[in-house]
C-alpha cells in the first residue's frame, strides 16, 4: 500500500491547477495518452516545433512528406533548368516544351542524388550556378533526412497496450479497481512503475468541486514484466471509491488517470505511457478472463488476444 496524501494537498491536481480542474468538463487524458489541452496566444512559428513534429508524426505521413519534398525539389530545379533556355543542357533531346521539361526534371534527379550518368551536362553560367546550388541542397537534404530517420528509429518509446475496459471485481474479501497492461514489443521492460489517480466531482459546502486522489495500489512497481500485469487498487475503507456504486461513479464524472514509467532494456532509457478510464469504460461486477494457457514445451505462455476479455462474476 502507498500512503494517500491528505485531501487538502495542493499537489493532488496533477499539475493542472485548481482553476483548470474546476472548469474542465471533458476528460483530461485521452486513451492514447494525449492531453485535452488547447494552447493559444503564441504565433505559429513560436509554437510549432518542426523537428518534434517530424519525430512524432506517423511513419506513413513521414515517408509521404519525404517523397513529396523530393519531387517538389526536383520539379523546382527542373523548372529552373528549363527557364535557362534550350541550350542549358548539352546532350538533351530536341523536342517540344514537355520533352524539354522532362529532360530537365530527370537531370535534376541525377544531380540531386549525385548519380551523373554523363549523357547530360550543364552549359553556360546560369545552368552551372543552378547545378552548384542544387548539389548543396542535395547534400544537406539527404543528411537531414538520414538524421531524422535515424532519430525516429533510435528514439525509445513504450508501446504498452491497456485493456479496453477496467473492472471493479472481488479482491481478497473486498473489491478492487483493476485494469491490465501488456508490452506489445518483444523488447523487455524493467522497473515498471504505475501511478494511478482518480479525479471526480465532490460536494464541498454544497458546491461541486473537482478533487484528485492518488490511489493506493496492491503493487505499485514490478521489477520485470515479460507477461502481463493486472494493476489493482483495493477498495478498502481508506479508498475514495469505498461505498461508491456504478451510478455514483458515473454521476461524479470520474476519471482514472494512469502514468506508467519503465526502463527499456534495449536502449537503457526510461519510457512512459499514459491512459485513462471514464465511467463508461469501467465494468462493475466483472473480472478479467485468464490469459494463461498451457504450452506444449512447458514454458509459461499467455494469449495477448485475451487482454480485453472480461467475465461477469
Amino acid at each position: 500500500m502507498t500512503d494517500t496524501p491528505p485531501k487538502d494537498d495542493p499537489n493532488q491536481d496533477l499539475g493542472l491547477g485548481s482553476r483548470v480542474a474546476q472548469q474542465s468538463r471533458q476528460r483530461f487524458l485521452n486513451r492514447d495518452g494525449s492531453f485535452n489541452v488547447s494552447r493559444r496566444g503564441l504565433s505559429l512559428f513560436r509554437s510549432l516545433s518542426l523537428y518534434h513534429w517530424l519525430l512524432t508524426v506517423t511513419w506513413t505521413r513521414f515517408f509521404l512528406l519525404i517523397a513529396l519534398a523530393y519531387f517538389a525539389v526536383n520539379a523546382f530545379f527542373g523548372a529552373g533548368y528549363y527557364l535557362c533556355g534550350p541550350g542549358a543542357l548539352q546532350g538533351a533531346a530536341q523536342g517540344g516544351p514537355s520533352d524539354r521539361f522532362a529532360e530537365a526534371f530527370f537531370f535534376s534527379v541525377q544531380t540531386l542524388a549525385t548519380i551523373g550518368y554523363g549523357r547530360l551536362s550543364p552549359h553556360g553560367l546560369p545552368a552551372n550556378l543552378l547545378v552548384t546550388f542544387e548539389a548543396l541542397v542535395g547534400l544537406m537534404g539527404f543528411a537531414l533526412a538520414t538524421g531524422l530517420l535515424f532519430a525516429r528509429v533510435s528514439r525509445p518509446s513504450a508501446k504498452i497496450l491497456f485493456s479496453e475496459r477496467a473492472v471493479v471485481a472481488p479482491y481478497r474479501g473486498i473489491t478492487g479497481f483493476m485494469f491490465r497492461i501488456v508490452n506489445e514489443r518483444s523488447s523487455q521492460l524493467t522497473e515498471v512503475e504505475a501511478t494511478v489517480s482518480l479525479g471526480l466531482w465532490e460536494k464541498v459546502g454544497g458546491a461541486p468541486v473537482r478533487k484528485f486522489h492518488e490511489l493506493s495500489l496492491e503493487r505499485k512497481r514490478v521489477v520485470f514484466m515479460p507477461l502481463h500485469w493486472v494493476v489493482v487498487h483495493p477498495i478498502d475503507e481508506s479508498s475514495p471509491l469505498h461505498g461508491m456504486s456504478a451510478q455514483d461513479f458515473a454521476a461524479s464524472d470520474a476519471e482514472v488517470l494512469i502514468l506508467l514509467t519503465a526502463m527499456d532494456e534495449t536502449f537503457s532509457q526510461t519510457v512512459h505511457a499514459r491512459s485513462s478510464y471514464k465511467p463508461e469504460e469501467v465494468v462493475w461486477g466483472a473480472r478479467f478472463a485468464d490469459m494463461f494457457h498451457p504450452s506444449p514445451d512447458g514454458r509459461i505462455s499467455i494469449d495477448v488476444g485475451k487482454l480485453h476479455q472480461i467475465e461477469k462474476v
